[in-house]
């Protein structure tokens, strides 16, 4: 690589930003970490802060003025900003060259359609950004010349087993002389592909996060053993390659070595395979379009004793079927998807609800939450009063469940 890029990693305590900086560290003639943010885990950011002594760094409003009071005991002269606002202003700072769109949920879709407006490199593991506000999110990237790369490792896989004028310009995918037919998103099948609907009925939550694969956070950890991960990519993945979601398959693959594939017209399958380790997208979109190395353990092809691909139970994993009838439904029906499902996880992880309940809702969410279309202008006060409606609903709803189920669950 010859220019030295200057990276904001939004969400740097989380594990999308453990895979992100372990690459910096190891690339340090190439990056210069810029900023971070954290949110929760405060301690750990101050010792981040300190291995790589950012410019600039964002908490929460009420914890700033204590955060820089430590980093000045460390000897260290970071300017620290707060809340959504100090997210916006890292992701358009002029300063900035990439921004790392790592905030989980959606308090990170502000800031990454910041980072678009000012026409920035943004390596987009956030799915809010595009589940809740797709149109939009695109819209403003070509009108900005922003560079959207996907990190999710399954839309990074599509990325790569597409021709390079696609990349570039998704439009392209519809001209026939390309011949794409199809994309295949891989799943896991998470922890519950071998039990049975009972068993996930009686599921706590230490089961619900054990992935067999990769290591992720709570929130998506739950998403996965429900497949609702899987549902959001597949929204994700309607924008990011400008195709309707009936082009697009999703095929449980429990190895997690194929990380996702291109169907074209001749017959021909094309597939990106790797060991489970995010490190490897977020180095691809990193030094995109040259390749450097990511410090992931190289796949060993001699000790792969097989690779299965089975059909998703849409019964038992019914999230999946309720991202597709949002996806036809519209923006606002995946807005309102998203921001229930959000709702569902956490009162499942506070052991409020069943692991399956949350399809329930989430279904009950989508038929009750009456809003109206949205359009590729739309602003984006317009996409969270939609979030907000969603989310207020769903909290009705499980209070009302709240004591029923847990007499269910004794």
């Amino acid at each position: 690589m010859t220019n030295r890029q200057r990276i904001a990693v939004l969400g740097a305590t989380g594990s999308i930003g453990d895979s992100t900086l372990a690459i910096l560290a190891a690339h340090s003639d190439n990056f210069d970490v810029y900023a971070l943010s954290g949110h929760q885990r405060l301690d750990k950011l101050l010792q981040l802060c300190q291995q790589f002594n950012p410019a600039r760094v964002c908490v929460p409003v009420d914890k700033v003025d204590d955060f820089a009071a430590k980093l000045a005991q460390a000897g260290l002269d970071s300017e620290v900003i707060g809340g959504p606002a100090g997210l916006d202003d890292i992701a358009s700072d002029s300063q900035v060259d990439a921004v790392v769109a790592a905030i989980v949920g959606a308090a990170g879709l502000s800031s990454t359609l910041k980072a678009a407006r000012a026409g920035k490199r943004i390596l987009l593991a956030n799915k809010e950004a595009l589940v809740m506000a797709g149109q939009v999110m695109i819209s403003l990237v070509k009108t900005h010349g922003a560079t959207l790369l996907p990190i999710d490792s399954e839309h990074n896989a599509i990325f790569q087993c597409l021709p390079p004028s696609i990349q570039q310009d998704n439009t392209q995918i519809h001209k026939s002389s390309y011949g794409v037919r199809k994309l295949w998103l891989t799943a896991s099948g998470g922890p519950f592909l071998q039990h049975s609907f009972a068993h996930m009925q009686q599921a706590g939550v230490a089961e619900a996060v054990k992935h067999p694969n990769w290591s992720m956070g709570q929130k998506i950890s739950v998403d996965s053993a429900t497949m609702m991960n899987k549902g959001l990519e597949l929204i994700e993945a309607c924008h990011l390659f400008d195709l309707p979601e009936d082009k697009i398959n999703v095929v449980i693959h429990p190895q997690s070595i194929i990380h996702s594939m291109v169907e074209y017209n001749d017959g021909s399958y094309l597939a990106q395979l790797g060991s489970p380790d995010m490190k490897t997208p977020i180095a691809h979109a990193l030094s995109y379009p040259e390749r450097i190395d990511s410090g992931s353990q190289p796949l060993d092809l001699f000790a792969l004793s097989a690779l299965e691909f089975i059909a998703p139970d849409l019964q038992k994993f019914a999230c999946l079927r309720l991202a597709r009838q949002a996806m036809q439904a519209g923006t606002q029906a995946t807005i309102v998807l998203n921001a229930a499902n959000e709702i569902a996880v956490e009162a499942f992880l506070a052991e409020r609800i069943r692991l399956t309940d949350i399809a329930d809702i989430n279904e009950q969410a989508l038929s009750q939450v009456k809003v109206a279309s949205l359009t590729a202008d739309a602003s984006i006060d317009d996409i969270l009063a939609i979030d907000d409606a969603a989310r207020r609903y769903t909290q009705t709803l499980i209070g009302q469940m709240a004591g029923q189920i847990a007499g269910q669950m004794v």
